[in-house]
């Protein structure tokens, strides 16, 4: 309880935040301007100044929060922060969806950060539903270039009509071209924005392996830095082109970020190259009847993956254990509402 009532009050004074690295130059909200807490009630702690957020998971509950609109496109970026040390099975999370309006047609973009045993990395996994195409996964994992626990960076998605990108800091680390053979596997209806930190013990960590260890709890993600660069609709249930009435597409689609120019595209092929443990564009023994028709192949690439996806070349390192920090935190939760994780 002592350990939680001190996360409390450095939450409560500035969440405190190294500055992200150097991102696109878009708009910030407070969070009052753009978001509703989503569920794990004193779990969920705000900064003085509103401009920041820090969720907890332990052993009672998660929590997270959702944005207080839908969006038909935008661009969407937070810089977290990551738990620290031993943090198998947690699950950090950062994407839209629109599961609460299409419980059995659902789109979403999902940037999720899978907490690791002593001494092992966080990894990013990011994945593409359209429709309830939750069968038909469109999963890769990463490992990052830099340690997420000791400061911030920031994530973003950027979903167009016409394509998604996933970036870190200014990065792209994967992009989706809409392609006609992916049919209504493309996210087409509007989404809201989650945050969310829960217990994922079933299977974050090397396939569930490793469970949640409350001992270590509360742990702690610090989100800023929040952006919602979207294209907001009245009634989420609406599909007609005109939802998203008033919006500046154009000015969406032109921006920089929506922009894949050739040094952006070399920069995301040098850091698939030299991060990326799985794509599922390789994945043959999860699909023998080949890769989606958005996956951008080359004999010469696959070589350097095995039949189920996995990379030959970029494996985990181990770190030293090293002295517990006070940046060390966990908490629990449910991704969608409830929180309650059990012990």
């Amino acid at each position: 309880m002592a350990m939680k009532a001190r996360l409390l009050a450095a939450a409560a004074t500035c969440v405190c935040l190294a500055a992200a690295a150097s991102a696109f130059d878009v708009p910030t909200v407070a969070f009052e301007e753009g978001f509703s807490p989503l569920f794990g009630d004193g779990n969920l702690v705000r900064a003085r100044d509103d401009r920041a957020a820090r969720l907890l998971l332990d052993r009672r509950s998660g929590s997270g929060f959702i944005s207080s609109d839908y969006y038909l496109h935008g661009f969407f970026s937070a810089s977290i922060k990551l738990p620290r040390d031993y943090t198998a099975g947690v699950v950090v999370a950062f994407y839209l969806s629109n599961g609460d309006v299409y419980e059995k047609t659902h789109d979403e973009l999902d940037f999720e950060f899978l907490g690791s045993r002593w001494g092992g990395q966080w990894r990013v996994q990011t994945n593409v539903y359209g429709n309830g195409s939750t069968s038909r996964g469109r999963e890769e994992r990463y490992l990052l270039p830099f340690d997420p626990t000791l400061e911030a960076h920031r994530y973003s998605i950027l979903w167009a009509p016409t394509h998604i990108i996933f970036y870190v800091d200014d990065t792209p680390i994967r992009e989706v071209v809409r392609h006609p053979g992916m049919g209504g596997d493309f996210p087409a209806k509007p989404m809201a924005v989650y945050a969310t930190i829960w217990d994922g013990s079933a299977w974050a960590t090397e396939g569930g392996k490793y469970k949640v260890n409350y001992k270590y709890a509360p742990f702690a993600s610090d989100f800023s830095d929040l952006s919602l660069r979207g294209c907001r609709v009245a009634d989420p249930a609406a599909l007609s082109s005109d939802a998203a009435g008033g919006c500046d597409l154009l000015g969406l689609m032109t921006a920089d970020y929506a922009v894949m120019t050739p040094q952006k595209r070399a920069a995301m092929r040098a850091f698939r190259a030299r991060q990326m443990t799985y794509t599922v564009c390789y994945d043959a023994a999860r699909y023998a009847a080949g890769p989606f028709p958005e996956c951008d192949n080359s004999d010469e690439e696959r070589g350097t993956f095995w039949a189920w996806g996995e990379s030959k070349t970029v494996v985990m390192k181990t770190r030293g254990r090293g002295r517990r920090g006070r940046g060390s935190r966990t908490g629990a939760g449910a991704r969608g509402r409830a929180g309650a994780a059990s012990s």
